[in-house]
């Protein structure tokens, strides 16, 4: 077999720009003379979306069936490696068995806002979680011999004009909260691809961003994969290819292939550059083709999805100790979402899952308890119907205990979409304290993909937040609320008690050109515990059906022992948790403490055991901005161990060598309780701040299509009311409109980028014309550019083919 390198040297020049985007929406394209066949790109963070018949990237149209396991906003709740290890190999093998070569996924942004819309696609709050897991999920996925692809990479934090939105944002709180969770995946676990986000970061679109392509991931931290865009993310494909970015997804026509062969042709790009990613590209094919297509027992599958459900689900409160559920209960099941499930969130990560349970049959099958009636409860748009109310209530006073099922409606965590609020619909509240009323014996039951404020929690006789638990998520929840599992979710992310209280309050998502990461390090966690902020309920937090102790804590360079016991009557699991902070006065903007270590532990009654929870590489250090390095400071650290960040019994302090800094900066000392002013703001940039505005000149390819209603051109401004009418019609109707949604907050140089070479960029910037007032001149320039575009493509794709049918030396 040749080596790559022989077959890159046998390519032309136009094939070689030609295999650097796709040939349609989910495939790469093909050199049949070199032996080198397209791969299938598939969706597939937490199931595999290979679609079928008409294709397109969010999630509307059909797929192959395939298991539904849990978000990875659900698993994140199990704290286990192994788990999330097991999902991954599962989802590998359904990509393998549908012929699907590039699974994209796992999702491990950082949840900087609660409200961030897909945020059910991501882990944690938190990094060292974040990249664990997501580490985890590869392995997995990759000994399919699929590839996984992490995404997105980077600083992606909101979905409002997330296609053209600036993350301004300090190189220290960049490495250490937004890079770090990827830097750990790429180093523990060798991804064969990362995808790339749509988002600008300071100043430079991802996916031709040198330092985060070139400097980061491939120089330091030695990423030798392919870089994918994120479908319709490619702004300049020449510069793309010099950054680090391999294939752009999904297919622009030719339009990128011209502009990467002219800019070789005229001394712009290196050969040099262009053979490195198209090396890249080959390999990817190898790997992905190397064996062939796995077996699937998709009643294995479900068994695991629901095992994952039910081990990540969170029981936040058990007054009493009505839960597990004594047998021979009899339960009133309440709640829309009881008969419908919500088990997967809106957008491109949509499975068609192979079956669904519902809570209704999973109670009834259940040999526990009996089914004293089921009832609707709330309608799922939020609209008040006292008849159904009625009919809850009285239900809920025929039963011993009342099961009332919660959440958030499709609308309100969707891609394309960020929250507004982090109350559940007032209906479902007066509903539940129309029950509770009627009957204190209330366990509430919550699906949704986040945080969600419970100011009604004391109504809750038991709560447990199931998250968006897949197709056997309801199994899963009856497994929990009847003692079959012990629940041993423990939260991968803070539920505040107000919004208010959030540290992006008031500037999430924005609105403007850019957004700016002021609170800079203190996201989650990190912000509440260093502005001694009150929570609901604390990151790490969760109860289990038993109790745990800690002791015997024992600390060298090498890391942490501690004595667990399980001193409670029933077997149960516990997630030991590892924080580290800075004693005293440091020379660096940093929080009060940061999780650097866990371990999830099972354990019978009266059992022990002794806990290990090693120093990593990671454990101590900060990066240093005038040395553009990691260091450690010199000084002394708290060890804290224990069940949640506000539950740490036992602590100890470590000396480690390092740098000595200066005190920090006075004009820093508020940003860790208040954000960061605008002088403040600076000296963490090191630079001036960036202009936020829009401008008021004529729109161009890279500003947002919902800024058309303030276009000069009536027909741009027609086109806009007509989006927004169809946007607000869906959202009325409870279901985002995904075409509508993405065409808003998108660029309009999507117009070409995504047509498949039914548009060039000379069309789009024809369309800018129209929009921008000169109608006349703008209709004739559209028509002209669509034709010789047709024109350009044809000629384009005759030489293309006329090379893959030469034979190869």
């Amino acid at each position: 077999m040749k080596d790559t390198a022989q077959l890159v040297h046998e390519l032309t020049l136009l094939e070689k720009a030609a295999l650097l985007s796709g040939a349609n929406t989910w495939e790469t394209r093909a050199i049949e003379r070199i032996a080198l066949p397209a791969i299938w790109l598939a969706d597939g963070p937490h199931g595999v979306r290979k679609q079928v018949g008409s294709a397109d990237h969010l999630g509307i149209n059909g797929s192959e069936p395939a298991t539904c396991f849990p978000t990875s906003a659900t698993v994140a709740g199990s704290w286990d490696d192994e788990l999330a290890e097991q999902v991954g190999t599962a989802l590998g093998a359904e990509a393998s068995s549908q012929g699907v070569g590039v699974l994209l996924g796992p999702g491990l942004n950082i949840k900087r806002s609660p409200l961030g819309g897909r945020n059910f696609e991501y882990f944690s709050e938190d990094p060292e979680l974040s990249g664990r897991l997501a580490a985890a999920y590869v392995r997995g996925i990759q000994s399919a011999g699929v590839a996984a692809t992490p995404k997105h990479f980077a600083v992606n934090s909101q979905e409002l004009r997330r296609m053209v939105s600036d993350s301004v944002v300090d190189e220290r709180t960049l490495r250490e909260i937004y890079l770090t969770a990827f830097e750990i995946v790429v180093r523990e676990s060798a991804p064969w691809a990362i995808m790339s986000s749509y988002n600008l970061i300071n100043g430079t679109y991802a996916h031709e961003n040198t330092h985060l392509l070139q400097e980061v991931l491939r120089d330091e931290w030695g990423f030798d994969g392919a870089v994918i865009s994120d479908w319709g993310g490619g702004n300049d494909a020449v510069a793309a290819v010099s950054a680090g970015g391999t294939l752009e997804m999904p297919s622009p026509g030719f339009d990128s292939v011209r502009a990467i062969v002219d800019a070789v042709e005229s001394g712009e790009l290196p050969m040099a550059d262009l053979d490195a990613r198209v090396s890249e590209l080959i390999n990817l094919v190898r790997a992905v083709t190397a064996r062939g297509r796995a077996n699937v027992d998709l009643d294995a599958h479900h068994a695991l999805a629901r095992r994952a459900a039910a081990e990540s689900a969170v029981l936040l409160r058990n007054e009493n100790g009505i839960l597990p559920l004594a047998e021979g209960t009899t339960v009133a099941l309440i709640g829309d979402f009881a008969t419908a499930p919500r088990f997967q969130g809106a957008g491109s990560s949509l499975v068609n899952a192979t079956r669904v349970s519902t809570l209704v049959e999973a109670m009834a099958a259940s040999p526990v308890v009996t089914l004293a009636g089921t009832a609707q409860g709330f309608r799922r748009d939020g609209g008040s119907d006292p008849a159904l109310t009625a009919e809850a209530v009285a239900l809920a006073g025929r039963a011993e205990v009342v099961v009332l099922a919660l959440g958030l409606p499709e609308i309100a965590e969707s891609e394309g979409l960020d929250r507004s609020t982090l109350a559940l619909p007032a209906d479902q509240v007066a509903l539940l304290a129309a029950v509770h009323r009627a009957n204190p014996r209330t366990v509430v039951v919550l699906s949704a993909g986040g945080a969600v404020e419970t100011p009604w929690s004391a109504q809750a006789a038991a709560l447990v937040h199931g998250y968006l638990g897949g197709q056997a998520g309801a199994e899963a929840v009856v497994d929990v609320l009847t003692g079959v599992v012990d629940p041993g979710g423990r939260l991968a992310e803070t539920l505040p008690i107000t919004l208010a209280d959030t540290p992006t309050a008031g500037s999430f998502p924005s609105t403007a050109r850019t957004a700016e990461y002021r609170e800079g390090p203190f996201v989650g966690y990190r912000h509440y515990e260093t502005a001694e902020v009150k929570v609901a309920y604390p990151f790490g937090y969760g109860l289990s059906y038993t109790s745990f102790a800690y002791g015997d804590l024992a600390v060298d360079d090498s890391g942490v022992q501690v004595t667990v016991t399980n001193t409670g009557e029933r077997m149960g699991s516990d997630v030991v948790q590892l924080y580290v902070g800075r004693v005293g006065e440091s020379g660096v903007l940093r929080p009060v403490r940061e999780l650097k270590g866990y371990a999830k532990v099972w354990l019978e009654p009266g059992e022990s055991r002794r806990v290990s929870l090693a120093f990593t590489d990671r454990t101590f250090r900060f990066f240093d901005v005038g040395s553009d390095s990691w260091q450690v400071e010199a000084g002394e650290y708290e060890i804290a161990v224990g069940a949640n960040i506000r539950d740490l019994p036992l602590r100890a302090t470590i000396s480690r060598d390092g740098v000595s800094l200066p005190p920090l900066d006075e004009r820093l000392a508020a940003v860790g309780k208040a954000g960061a002013d605008d002088v403040a703001f600076a000296v963490m940039l090191k630079s001036a701040i960036p202009d936020s505005e829009w401008g008021s000149g004529p729109l161009g390819v890279n500003d947002p299509m919902d800024r058309m209603s303030g276009a000069r051109g009536a027909l741009g401004r027609v086109a806009f009311r007509i989006l927004d009418a169809r946007r607000r019609k869906a959202e009325a109707a409870g279901t985002p409109d995904l075409n509508v949604l993405f065409l808003l907050n998108g660029p309009f140089r999507v117009i070409s980028k995504m047509s498949g070479g039914l548009a060039t960029s000379r069309l789009t910037a024809a369309v800018l014309t129209l929009v921008n007032g000169q109608s006349v001149r703008g209709l004739g320039r559209i028509i002209g550019a669509f034709f010789r575009g047709r024109r350009e493509e044809k000629a384009t794709k005759r030489a293309f083919d006329a090379a893959a049918q030469r034979k190869s030396a």
